[in-house]
C-alpha cells in the first residue's frame, strides 16, 4: 500500500506513526505533515490537503493508491468525493454525511428520532428571543454552540446570563445557535471505525477540553485511555447509543467507511447522554488511543475496505495512556509565538527511541534554520504509558522535562480524578 495521510496536527502525526509501524506499507506520505512526521514519512509540504485537485495531483505523482483523512478541513471541502470519483481509495466521510457534525439541529433531531438520550435543547435565531428565554431561566446553567460548521469546543458553559448573551451575540451574526442544558457527569469520547456492515469500538477515552477545571474551552488539553468505567456502562453505551446511531445512519443513507466519534456524558443516574457527533478523529483522544493498538494498521484498514470491520479481532495493550498537551503562553486566546524550543534528540523527536513515550507534534512547531520554534497555540502532545493510570500519569509528567520553551504551559491534573476508585 502507498498511503497518504492528510493533516498536520498531533492526531495526524499519531495516525502516521501508527501506519509507519506496518510491514505492509511501501510508501507513506503526509500533507502537510509536521516536524515529527518528517522522520517517519515523506512530508508533501507543497500539497494543500483541503484542495481536492492538489491532493489528486500528489496521488498521481507519487503513485499513491490510498488516502486517510481523519481531520476536519479536507472533509469539509469535498476531498473524499473527488478522490473516489477518480478511483482513489479514501478513508473518510463523504459530503452528504457531514451534516451529523455540521448541523447540530439535524443531529439532535436524528438522535431524538432514534430514541437516543440527549440534553434538552432549543435553537435560537435572534438575540431578543434568546435574551427573554434566559430572563425566564435565570441562574440556570446552559451550554451554547453555533448551529453551523464550527468546532464543538467553540462554546460556552455558564449560568451567567451576560456571559451567555455576549458569546451568543457574535455567533448569531452568522448562524443560529444551539442552547442545551448543562449535563453533570463524566465526559467520554467513544471512537468507532465504521463500514457498511458494522463497527469496531476503540478504547474509550476521557478528554480534558478546558484550560483548567471550569476554565476556558480549548481544542483539548489532555486525555486518558482507557477510562475506568464498568462493563455495565460500556454495554449501556453500546446498546443505547452506538447501535441506535448506526441503525439510524443506515436508514438515512449516512453510513460510510471511516471514523465516527461520539462525545458522551455519563450521568450517574441517567446513564450515557450523547452531546455531539464528530465524523472524524478527536484530538487529543487519538494520541492516547493509538499507542495502545497492537494490530497492524494496514490489516485494520483492509478490513474496513472489505466491509468486514465487525469481524476484525483488534489486538490491544492492557496498558493505560495519559496524553498531555503542551501549549504556548496566551493559548487559547492570543498565543505568544516564535519561542525557541530546547533541542530534542532525533530518537525522541521521531519516536524511535521508545514506543512507550511518544511525542506527537502539532503544525505549530516549525524549523527556523537548525532551531525549532513555536508558531501557534498547542504545540506537542506528550504520552505516558504504563500498566495503570497513576503510573501512566507519572510517566507523562516526567517526560515533559524533555520539552522546554518560554511560556509553555499544560494542565497539572490530567487523569488525577481517576486515581481513586471510579464512582461510575
Amino acid at each position: 500500500m502507498r498511503l497518504l495521510v492528510l493533516g498536520s496536527g498531533a492526531k495526524d502525526h499519531a495516525i502516521t506513526w501508527f501506519f509507519s509501524q506496518s510491514k505492509l506499507i511501501n510508501g507513506l506520505y503526509v500533507a502537510h505533515g509536521n516536524i515529527g512526521t518528517e522522520g517517519i514519512a515523506v512530508n508533501l509540504k507543497y500539497v494543500n490537503p483541503s484542495s481536492p485537485e492538489s491532493v489528486y495531483r500528489a496521488c498521481l505523482l507519487h503513485n499513491i493508491d490510498t488516502v486517510f483523512i481523519g481531520t476536519e478541513a479536507p472533509l469539509m471541502t469535498g476531498v473524499v468525493d473527488f478522490l473516489k470519483d477518480k478511483g482513489i481509495v479514501v478513508f473518510g466521510t463523504p459530503s452528504h454525511c457531514l451534516k451529523l457534525e455540521n448541523d447540530r439541529e439535524y443531529a439532535r433531531d436524528f438522535s431524538a428520532k432514534n430514541n437516543i438520550q440527549i440534553p434538552e435543547h432549543k435553537i435560537f435565531k435572534d438575540f431578543n428571543t434568546l435574551s427573554k428565554f434566559l430572563d425566564k431561566n435565570e441562574n440556570k446553567r446552559f451550554v451554547i454552540k453555533s448551529n453551523e460548521q464550527a468546532p464543538s469546543r467553540v462554546m460556552i458553559d455558564s449560568d451567567n446570563k451576560q456571559a451567555l448573551l455576549s458569546f451568543s451575540k457574535k455567533l448569531l451574526d452568522s448562524a443560529p445557535i444551539l442552547l442545551e442544558d448543562h449535563i453533570e457527569g463524566l465526559p467520554l469520547t467513544v471512537t468507532l471505525f465504521i463500514d457498511y456492515n458494522g463497527f469496531l469500538t476503540l478504547p474509550i477515552c476521557s478528554e480534558y477540553t478546558k484550560t483548567e477545571e471550569g476554565g476556558l474551552p480549548t481544542g483539548g488539553m489532555g486525555a486518558i485511555c482507557p477510562v475506568p468505567i464498568s462493563q455495565k456502562n460500556k454495554e449501556e453505551i453500546k446498546e443505547k447509543i452506538i447501535k441506535p446511531v448506526l441503525k439510524g445512519m443506515k436508514e438515512e443513507d449516512l453510513l460510510y467507511r471511516g471514523v465516527l466519534t461520539l462525545s458522551i456524558i455519563l450521568h450517574k443516574s441517567l446513564g450515557p447522554i450523547l452531546v455531539d457527533y464528530h465524523v472524524r478523529l478527536n484530538d487529543p483522544a487519538t494520541q492516547a488511543i493509538i499507542p495502545l493498538i497492537k494490530s497492524d494498521a494496514v490489516e485494520l484498514y483492509e478490513a474496513l475496505s472489505n466491509d468486514s470491520i465487525n469481524d476484525f479481532k483488534l489486538s490491544l495493550s492492557n496498558d493505560t495512556c495519559t496524553a498531555i498537551v503542551i501549549a504556548s503562553e496566551g493559548y487559547p486566546g492570543n498565543p505568544i509565538i516564535n519561542k525557541e524550543l530546547a533541542q530534542i534528540s532525533s530518537p525522541l523527536l521521531f519516536n524511535t527511541f521508545s514506543k512507550d513515550l511518544p511525542l506527537f507534534f502539532y503544525g505549530s512547531v516549525d524549523k527556523s534554520g537548525s532551531k525549532l520554534i513555536t508558531t501557534g497555540g498547542r504545540c506537542i502532545t506528550v504520552v505516558g504509558r504504563s500498566n495503570n493510570i497513576i503510573k501512566a500519569g507519572e510517566e507523562a509528567y516526567k517526560a515533559i522535562k524533555h520539552i522546554k520553551f518560554d511560556g509553555m504551559w499544560y494542565r497539572k491534573d490530567i487523569g488525577t480524578k481517576f486515581y481513586d476508585i471510579c464512582n461510575f
